[in-house]
């Protein structure tokens, strides 16, 4: 996960208007945003979003 991915993820988790968790909600948020190296991250990496979410492993 490079930077930019990371603060976009913190960007909308800042906005509270989520849970994270909730993947499509996140992505929706990133569409609207205009966040494409997110949206490319969730299609690709899931797993490593979520895991990033749970312990802020950005491995």
């Amino acid at each position: 996960m490079d930077s930019k991915i990371k603060e976009q993820i913190l960007a909308i988790r800042a906005t509270g208007e989520t849970n994270m968790f909730d993947v499509p909600k996140v992505r929706e948020i990133a569409l609207r945003e205009g966040y494409n190296e997110l949206i490319a991250f969730l299609n690709e990496s899931t797993n490593a979003y979520v895991r990033f979410i749970l312990t802020g492993d950005e491995g």
